[in-house]
């Protein structure tokens, strides 16, 4: 998909320090547009989550600024929740209601939608992610990857333009892994902006267009995914085997 020329997230000298003064993240300025498939990579503790968190007003920045689709977080949070969904790493952690249908409805329910409009948000989120068969299911008996894709359909029937996904793969096996993969490019497709963090660069090669890499707090390199996946080594990242490179981007790597 070819993204537009207008930024949804545009992030501005953005600095956020923790209560013990350490820093989560040091100026860090950056632009995704629409259509953009964006991976973040760095190892634990090089800011991944704490950036994510920003992008809806999760957590607010000591200084510098966040704008999604325009208009500053701080300035409404309410609207940038809706525009950027963002899916923890713990989808457990996301969670809420006693069945599968229930959980979904959870967030449009709490927008006051009419039953009506709910139930056409909860149906269509269902179909995005394969769960429609599940909806009676109590969400405790799902296996891994359902749970992650069920926390994905949450978010989705919010009708966000963006989609944060903070280690999405993470402790799923081979099955759970691709189904949820699968999604997200489906999804991608469909036009929803993708921001991910992962630790496993061969599950994203091929499907996102740019790789952005942080250590310390800071961003160190920002490019095509074909281009900067050379450098991941120096942020602590394992680097896919040439084969898998050459087989995707080429023996240039292009």
């Amino acid at each position: 998909m070819i993204p537009s020329s207008k930024p949804i997230i545009e992030v501005s000298h953005l600095s956020h320090r923790f209560s013990d003064g350490s820093h989560g993240i040091d100026d860090i300025s950056l632009k995704i547009e629409k259509g953009e498939f964006v991976v973040v990579a760095g190892h634990n503790g090089s800011g991944k989550t704490t950036l994510f968190r920003h992008l809806n007003g999760l957590l607010t920045p000591n200084t510098g600024d966040v704008k999604v689709d325009g208009v500053s977080v701080s300035a409404d949070v309410l609207r940038a929740r809706q525009l950027v969904g963002l899916v923890f790493q713990d989808a457990d952690s996301q969670i809420v209601g006693e069945t599968v249908y229930d959980d979904i409805a959870f967030g449009p329910e709490n927008l006051c939608l009419t039953p009506a409009e709910v139930n056409r948000r909860v149906t269509s989120a269902l179909s995005a992610v394969g769960l429609e068969q599940l909806a009676d299911q109590r969400p405790h008996r799902l296996s891994g990857g359902e749970k992650r894709r069920l926390a994905i359909a949450g978010i989705l029937a919010m009708e966000p333009q963006v989609l944060v996904l903070d280690e999405p793969f993470a402790n799923l096996d081979y099955s759970g892994m691709i189904q949820v993969l699968s999604q997200i490019v489906q999804l991608h497709q469909a036009g929803k902006t993708i921001i991910l963090s992962t630790h496993d660069l061969n599950k994203t090669m091929g499907h996102a267009s740019r790789l952005i890499l942080m250590k310390n707090g800071s961003i160190i390199k920002d490019g095509l995914f074909e281009k900067v996946i050379h450098d991941v080594g120096c942020v602590g990242v394992k680097m896919p085997c040439t084969c898998q490179l050459e087989a995707i981007y080429g023996e240039n790597g292009e």
